[in-house]
């Protein structure tokens, strides 16, 4: 069961997926991994992950909050594919499909 402690997890259903930047995995290409797979899709028909975010300053950025060696988890949040997408520095994705979050005003 998801947890409403995190506020990330108050938006309705989210898959989840891991990467491991201590063995080299870069985040960029596990989000189009991800995706790919949500989607059902080779990742080279996807559309390119700079079109939403520069891949290289994605990796960079969770390279960088694990050099910093401090206790807190950075995210970093963007659309891709229609998807709402969440890179944690600790090698978590949480990928949302905004269509799936239910409607408060519908009967």
């Amino acid at each position: 069961m998801p947890s409403t402690d995190d506020p990330e997890d108050a938006d309705g259903p989210r898959y989840v997926t891991t990467f491991d930047p201590e063995s080299g995995e870069r985040a960029s290409e596990a989000v189009v991994a991800a995706v790919a797979a949500l989607v059902d899709a080779n990742g080279t028909t996807l559309e390119p992950l700079y079109s939403v975010v520069e891949p290289e300053a994605l990796d960079s950025l969770v390279e960088h909050a694990r050099r910093v060696d401090d206790a807190s988890t950075h995210r970093l949040r963007f659309t891709y594919e229609g998807f709402d997408v969440a890179v944690r520095s600790d090698g978590q994705i949480r990928i949302r499909d905004p269509s799936d979050t239910p409607n408060p005003d519908a009967e």
